[in-house]
């Protein structure tokens, strides 16, 4: 395997190191990093938790596509070599470990919660949705924020203010949900937003979980456009 390191304050920019790692039949890509961790160098630094495709944690570049180190065998690969980088667009902290920073500010403002107007906090009542109204939310309900349709967006690697797919996607979980009363339409509707898509559909591509980010976009680009035309329409 060639792992990209970089260390703070002795890397000018991240280096290749190259590690013998066994061709396991059974092994994901992250459990070659966690035998070279805990084998041949404890001083490689990584994110992972729950090796099921379910945290997201352990998103990174494998052989340059954006993927959960967790669900990618090494034995895709053949005899390799196989190599593993940071995810593309993000500021690297240490070695495979990025700055997510910014990514939470923009998750954060698009209020990514259920929002009910003219009630009490706690609140207690229950909310009773249909299949149907389950159905028009549950695929977007399904994110895991593990940021790689962030690192294969060309939009934003090369414009880090872009809201970005993800976010994007979770608003429109919440704008669909019958229980929601919320207005995300000042944050969407926005050049850095919705209509800084240009529908290239990386991110659906590369999503483990089959969100469709993209779809999500377009879709609020049509209510966006409608709403510029009939303002009193909300969703």
């Amino acid at each position: 395997m060639e792992v990209a390191r970089y260390r703070p304050g002795q890397d000018a920019e991240p280096v290749f190191q190259g590690y013998d790692v066994p061709l396991m039949s059974d092994w994901a890509v992250l459990d070659g990093l966690n035998h070279i961790k805990d084998q041949l160098d404890g001083s490689l630094s990584y994110r992972w938790s729950c090796r099921m495709g379910v945290c997201g944690s352990c998103g990174m570049t494998v052989n340059g596509e954006a993927r959960l180190t967790c669900g990618t065998f090494l034995s895709e690969y053949g005899d390799g070599p196989v190599r593993v980088e940071p995810l593309k667009g993000f500021p690297i902290i240490r070695d495979l470990v990025v700055d997510i920073d910014g990514f939470l500010a923009k998750l954060s403002s698009v209020r990514p919660w259920l929002i009910r107007e003219g009630e009490d906090l706690p609140l207690t009542a229950e909310y009773a949705q249909t299949p149907e109204q389950l159905e028009a939310y549950k695929q977007y309900s399904m994110c895991i924020n593990c940021l790689l349709c962030y690192s294969a967006c060309p939009v934003y690697v090369l414009d880090p203010d872009f809201l970005g797919p993800a976010a994007i996607a979770l608003a429109q979980r919440y704008n669909l949900d019958s229980r929601d009363m919320g207005d995300r339409f000042d944050v969407l509707n926005q050049e850095d937003a919705v209509w800084g898509c240009t529908f290239v559909g990386e991110c659906t591509k590369v999503c483990p979980k089959h969100v469709d980010p993209a779809e999500a976009i377009q879709r609020y680009k049509l209510t966006a456009a409608l709403r510029s035309v009939l303002p009193w329409s909300r969703r």
